[in-house]
C-alpha cells in the first residue's frame, strides 16, 4: 500500500508529463522532423539505464547522434575528456548537426516524459545511470538506487555533463 506522499508525488508526476507532452508536442514534432532530414536512422534512442532498485529499463531520448555511435566509443576513447568511467567529449564527432541543438536545448530529454507516465522515472530524482557506471558504484553510492531516478536534478541545473563522475555521486 502506498502513503499519501508517494500518491501525492506519482500524481504530480503524471499530471505534469502529461501536460508537458501536450505542450511539447510542436517542439517534438519539430525536432522528429529535423532528425530524419538531418541523418538517416531512428527518431528515438532507447538505452539500458538502471532505476530504483536496481531495475533497468528504457529510457527514451530523441537520437542526438549518428546510428552506429556506440560501436565508435571504442575508437575514441583514447579522446575522454571525462575522469573515471564517464566517456565525454568536447566536440564528438558521434553527435548529429541536428543533435548539438537538441542536446543544448534539453529537447533531447522530452522522450522522457513517457518514461514518467509508464512509472519507471519521476519528474525529479537522481538522473538514471548507465548500467556499466552503476556496476562500478561503491556501496556508499548504491543509495542513489533507493528512489525513482528523474528528468531533472541539481546536477542538470549545476553542471550538467561538466561534473566528474564523483560529483554526480
Amino acid at each position: 500500500r502506498l502513503g499519501w506522499r508517494a500518491v501525492a508525488k506519482r500524481t504530480f508526476d503524471i499530471v505534469t508529463a502529461s501536460i508537458g507532452l501536450v505542450l511539447t508536442a510542436p517542439v517534438l514534432l519539430a525536432a522528429v522532423i529535423a532528425i530524419k532530414r538531418d541523418s538517416p536512422g531512428p527518431v528515438i534512442f532507447a538505452q539500458k539505464r538502471v532505476g530504483k532498485d536496481g531495475e533497468i529499463f528504457d529510457v527514451k531520448k530523441l537520437r542526438t547522434m549518428v546510428v552506429d555511435a556506440e560501436q565508435m566509443l571504442e575508437v575514441l576513447r583514447d579522446k575522454n575528456d571525462a575522469d573515471g568511467p564517464l566517456f565525454k567529449m568536447h566536440d564528438d564527432p558521434r553527435v548529429t548537426r541536428v543533435g548539438r541543438f537538441l542536446r543544448a536545448s534539453s529537447i533531447d530529454e522530452l522522450p522522457q516524459l513517457w518514461n514518467v507516465l509508464r512509472g519507471e522515472m519521476s519528474i525529479v530524482g537522481p538522473r538514471p545511470e548507465q548500467v556499466e557506471l552503476v556496476e562500478r558504484y561503491r556501496p556508499e553510492h548504491r543509495f542513489r538506487l533507493s528512489v525513482k531516478p528523474g528528468i531533472t536534478e541539481p546536477m542538470q541545473v549545476f553542471g550538467r555533463s561538466d561534473l566528474t563522475f564523483h560529483e554526480r555521486l
